[in-house]
């Protein structure tokens, strides 16, 4: 599938900041089945590069911008062709092993209830991709999909005992379930093309190493494996470590966000 993306974000703070640093992950890792045919960051019409991959093969970047600023704004515009490999990540290349991905973190921490979400899967009967496919059924069953209740700092834990959340809340928990069975897994951001008239998200979505298959990708907010309506981004250990924009600020108190983003499918 031929893929058109654009994506919009303008930053406004009710006082201006005095100075601006943020650290970007909005370039694709090679690989994955998809093809970038076309790839580029602006930041208020310049156009920025990755500078350095991070420490999870993230092409990667790191902008500042001296005050005072008022308004900021970050497109991403892309044209990729896709291929549906049910979830296959294949070739993409990985700079640390499997077994890294079973650590956990402040937003992945197993507790008594996730523990327990993870125990009621662990019969492995029917092959690993089934055992994992049954568990990500059971996170969607588990949390309604509901915005404004939840946040970035949600973790897993908590998102479970709400019961409600977003794509961000649905692939932590997988994340957090499937290390508690023994298999490593992360989080991915990235893209999803909802439907041919352009309606689209950015999106997240979990990553599982399976031991005859390797990273397999389970999207439990739409119960099924990527495919080609999917656009991989960037990975890592939960949202932080895969975020496209993480950034800090003096000053610019208010900060208020407008995200639009486009899908369009090529000829």
């Amino acid at each position: 599938m031929q893929l058109t993306i654009h994506h919009g974000t303008i930053y406004r703070y009710g006082e201006a900041a005095q100075r601006v640093f943020q650290a970007l992950r909005l370039w694709p890792i090679p690989g994955g089945g998809q093809v970038i045919r076309d790839w580029r960051v602006e930041i208020d019409g310049q156009k920025v590069r990755p500078s350095c991959r991070d420490g999870f093969g993230n092409p990667a970047a790191t902008h500042i911008v001296d005050g005072p600023v008022a308004e900021l704004s970050i497109v991403v515009y892309a044209e990729v062709d896709t291929q549906d490999r049910q979830g296959v990540l294949g070739e993409a290349v990985e700079s640390l092993p499997p077994a890294f991905y079973l650590n956990s973190t402040a937003l992945t921490a197993i507790d008594a209830s996730l523990q327990d979400l993870a125990e009621t899967h662990r019969d492995a009967s029917g092959g690993e991709i089934a055992q994992v496919h049954r568990l990500c059924a059971a996170v969607r069953d588990r949390i309604d999909y509901r915005t404004d209740t939840t946040h970035v700092a949600t973790s897993a834990a908590q998102a479970l005992a709400t019961g409600t959340g977003v794509c961000q809340d649905h692939a932590h928990v997988l994340i957090a379930a499937a290390r508690a069975l023994g298999l490593p897994a992360r989080y991915v951001s990235g893209y999803l093309c909802a439907g041919a008239n352009g309606s689209a998200a950015s999106h997240a979505w979990a990553e599982v190493h399976l031991s005859y298959l390797g990273w397999i990708g389970f999207d439990a907010a739409n119960r099924q494996c990527p495919d080609e309506r999917y656009v991989r981004v960037a990975v890592g250990r939960d949202y932080r470590d895969a975020a496209p924009v993480r950034g800090v600020r003096q000053g610019g108190l208010a900060e208020s966000l407008e995200v639009q983003v486009y899908i369009g499918e090529g000829q």
